[in-house]
Formats: structure tokens, sequence, C-alpha cells
């Protein structure tokens, strides 16, 4: 009986998932090292979104014992509570495996042997994932070219070619960071889960530079995954984060670019969790992106530096000279603020789903 209750709290967090993950005994290891098994069995009925009294009839609690369930919960990061705008209703999420879980476990920044277990299970996890894509590859792949982008990169504020008769309001960084009075930060869980792993970050050693805003960011400074920080120091970071060649990739409210943002993430190629898993072969890259990168050639020295830095590996060098893979270019402008010869620039474009299938292995 008690490993069916672990079975069912797995299966409705990977219900809860934006990414399909197989039922493996490394999910159930993991949810069992973060939730306590009266948790779980509290799990097993969660769907969706759902109000208190929703809940309140689907598990027969009410009351301090639901109150103290639910706030034991949102501590753990398995489930969020955030209130309607609308109606001021608090509104209770079960989060999935990834994105969900893996960050809220990893962003309190711990270093014992748990938080190390831990982040040898996520890395377990999203190798049978990879396993599992490759071994059905042709109809995972078609199967996600549905699925909404995980993310819309935003690309680094300097680099934006501007025409004068383009108005820009929702691609710059800092016009998100206005729009907010409400901002948090917190750990970079993606470089913390390879620190813990023993293969830290080749780009930057800060960590301190993820970005959460509106109800998001109070809900995780409620349960203690973040602190307040001014507008201020924000635009300090994503500044910090453009030098150190980091991707800025912008969250939306259910994943709808046409929603306010809750979150920006500043991403590397080596630890980034929506990168790495396009580099082990576990899931395709899908972002949302209104730019691409376009080459000077006259400038160009072929230095080569370009070529590195692409976290998209969409710039390579012909002849001695850089030229864009436009299929995979995300208008990050990482090349363009890297290139000491000013030789590359990132244009406007029409919204772009760029999507590029892991390689085959």
């Amino acid at each position: 009986m008690s490993e069916q209750v672990w079975l069912s709290a797995a299966n409705a967090v990977i219900r809860a998932g934006m990414i399909p993950m197989p039922l493996t005994d490394t999910i159930l290891e993991l949810i069992k090292s973060i939730i306590t098994e009266n948790q779980a069995r509290f799990l097993s009925f969660f769907s969706g979104s759902m109000n208190r009294d929703q809940i309140s009839e689907k598990s027969g609690m009410s009351g301090k014992e639901l109150d103290t369930m639910l706030e034991s919960l949102m501590d753990c990061g398995v489930i969020t509570g955030t209130r309607s705008r609308g109606t001021g209703t608090m509104i209770y999420r079960l989060m999935g495996p990834f994105p969900g879980i893996f960050e809220f476990t990893m962003m309190r920044g711990g270093t014992g042997e748990k938080e190390k277990r831990q982040a040898r299970l996520f890395d377990r996890l999203f190798d049978e994932l990879a396993d599992l894509v490759q071994k059905n590859y042709d109809q995972v792949i078609a199967a996600t070219r549905s699925f909404k982008p995980v993310a819309r990169v935003v690309p680094i504020d300097s680099e934006i070619d501007r025409d004068k008769d383009v108005v820009l309001p929702m691609e710059e960084v800092n016009k998100i960071v206005d729009k907010f009075d409400t901002i948090a930060v917190t750990t970079c869980y993606c470089r913390h889960e390879k620190e813990l792993l023993g293969d830290p970050c080749k780009v930057t050693n800060e960590k301190n530079n993820c970005l959460m805003f509106g109800k998001i960011a109070e809900f995780a400074m409620e349960h203690r995954f973040a602190r307040p920080i001014s507008k201020e120091d924000a635009r300090r970071v994503l500044r910090e984060s453009e030098e150190a060649g980091l991707v800025h990739k912008a969250f939306h409210v259910n994943l709808d670019p046409d929603r306010e943002e809750e979150a920006i993430c500043n991403c590397c190629k080596c630890c980034c969790g929506t990168f790495q898993m396009y580099y082990k072969g576990a899931a395709p890259l899908h972002n949302l992106a209104t730019f691409m990168a376009s080459v000077d050639k006259e400038a160009c020295t072929g230095c080569a530096l370009c070529e590195e830095k692409c976290p998209m590996e969409a710039i390579v060098i012909t002849d001695g000279i850089a030229s864009v893979i436009e299929d995979k270019c995300i208008g990050c402008g990482v090349c363009a603020s890297q290139c000491g010869q000013d030789a590359i620039h990132i244009r406007k474009t029409e919204l772009r789903h760029v999507f590029v299938p892991p390689v085959r292995k």
C-alpha cells in the first residue's frame, strides 16, 4: 500500500509537468527525498490549478489540518500558492519535475549530503529522459513540435540594433524590470546543481542572478526561496550577466508570451537546464525569439570568439569569416556583446518559434 502511495504521487507530479517524464525508480527516490509519505498521499489527487475549497473536497481535509499541509508543501516547493488578481482567491498548483520541483529544490543553495544526492538524482533523471527520447526519437520530436516554447529569449539590451522607427518596449530586459514593484533574486538552480555534481560553471562564478517578478516573487520570498531586490540591483544583475556572456530568458505566466513575465534567468550553455537537455539529447531547444544575429563580413576578422561563445553553436567560421546558422539562432546577442571587432549585430525579426531538435545519438 505504501509503494502505491508513492507511485500515485509520482504520477501526479509527472502529469503536472510540461515535459513528459518516464516513471522510474529515480523519480520515486527523488520525490521520497523531498516529501513525506503523508504529503505524498495528499498529492495523489492533485491536478491542475485548484482553490482551497476544491482541495478540501477532494482531500477530505479542512481547517488547520489543511492549512498545515498546504504550507508544508509550499515550503518544499512542490506546490505554489498565488492569489488571483481578479478574485483574490488563493490558487494552488502542483509543480512538475522540470521546470518546477527541480528549480525550487535547488534554489535555496544548500550544500549538504541531501542536496548533493538530489542533484545526482536530477542528473540521472535527465539522462533517463535522454535515453527514452533517443529510443523513440521520431515520435517524440514530432510530438514536441506542438508543445509551447519554454521561454522567450530577450536580447542583451546594449546590443539591439535599433531602427529609429521601431519601438521595442517588450524586448528590452530593463523595460521588464520597470514593470514590476515586487522583484526577488535567488540562486541559479542550474549552476548550483552542476556545482553540487562537481562540474562548476565555465562562464561565471556568480550564482545569485535569477530574477523573479510579481506574484511568484512574493511566493518565493514568503517561503524563503528568494530575497527581495530593488530595481536598481536587478538592473545590476542583468548588466553583470551580459558582461559575463549569459543569455536572458524570460518565463511567462502559463508559458503565454501575451501574459506578464514571472522570471528572467541568465543562462549559460554549460549549466542551463534547457540547454543541457538539448545537448544531452533529451529535448529539443524550443524558445520564442524576435531577433537574429547578422555578421558584417567587412569587419569580421575570423577570430572565432563568437563561434566559441554562442550557446546554440549557431555560428561557424568558414573561409575565415563568421556566418550564422539562422535556424539555430535564438537572437540572444551574446555573440555581438563579445565581439571585439563590432562585426556582429542583432536585428529585429518577426516573432519566431526557434525549434532545434537534439542530435540523434
